[in-house]
């Protein structure tokens, strides 16, 4: 792997409000599942990457983040306005950069070291200017749909609340991990709007005008259920907590 043309963003800014309960007020990405915080484990599997290349986006009780794991360059999101918005409060430390940026989420503490190389591998081999992490699951997952052209290629992802019911039944879900030449990244922040059910700027809007400005758009189907849980409730933080336990995360 070309180390020095990849950079990691992990989007950490988040509060977790259905997580806080019992007075817990920590940012999402500081719940500990056995032991440690989330993001120890999102860290951990990018640990093929030099830290001063894994930049973490923080918001909510910041301090708390940036205490704990102070060896990371980080920026700010100070409003919450959607997973496009944090990665463009990131583009000042993107500026100038020609490699490729790992879009992933500081709240995923199952996804395996190997399922990032993975992605890396098939946007490195297909040239691709975005390749999108996804996998398929039977669960009715709150995930964004990825909808596939008639030949099997990339057509666009579709956020579960604004899904029709012929998208929502499609079960190749996005795993809100990317790829991204960083040029066309940067390119393709300048169009988002946040004319969505949710008022916010989707990365998942970014792809389809990656696509439609002439970049190749790729998806890699490599993620599996599990490492695609995230953690917004209780009960999800439970069963991640339990699969780390039992080594199987």
């Amino acid at each position: 792997m070309k180390q020095q043309n990849l950079k990691a963003l992990v989007l950490a800014a988040g509060k977790g409000t259905r997580l806080q309960t019992e007075g817990i007020t920590l940012p999402k990405v500081m719940r500990q599942a056995a032991g440690r915080p989330l993001l120890a484990y999102v860290l951990d599997a990018l640990s093929f990457l030099p830290r001063e290349d894994i930049i973490l986006v923080v918001g909510y009780h910041r301090e708390d983040v940036l205490a704990a794991f102070p060896d990371y360059p980080h920026a700010v999101q100070d409003e919450q306005l959607g997973t496009g918005h944090a990665v463009q409060c990131a583009q000042p430390l993107l500026k100038g950069f020609s490699g490729s940026v790992l879009v992933c989420c500081g709240d995923m503490p199952l996804m395996k070291k190997s399922t990032y190389e993975a992605l890396e591998k098939a946007h490195r081999e297909a040239e691709n200017a975005c390749t999108i992490l996804s996998g398929v699951s039977d669960e009715a997952l709150p995930y964004g749909r990825v909808i596939r052209t008639a030949d099997g290629g990339f057509d666009r992802i579709v956020e579960e609340k604004d899904c029709t019911p012929e998208e929502r039944s499609v079960q190749e879900l996005n795993a809100g991990v990317y790829l991204f030449q960083t040029d066309a990244l940067l390119d393709a922040l300048t169009h988002l709007r946040r004319n969505n059910a949710q008022g916010e700027y989707y990365l998942t809007d970014v792809p389809a005008f990656i696509r439609d400005a002439g970049g190749k758009v790729g998806v890699c189907a490599a993620c599996t259920p599990l490492e695609m849980l995230g953690v917004n409730t209780p009960t999800q933080l439970r069963q991640v907590e339990e699969t780390i336990r039992l080594g199987q995360g």
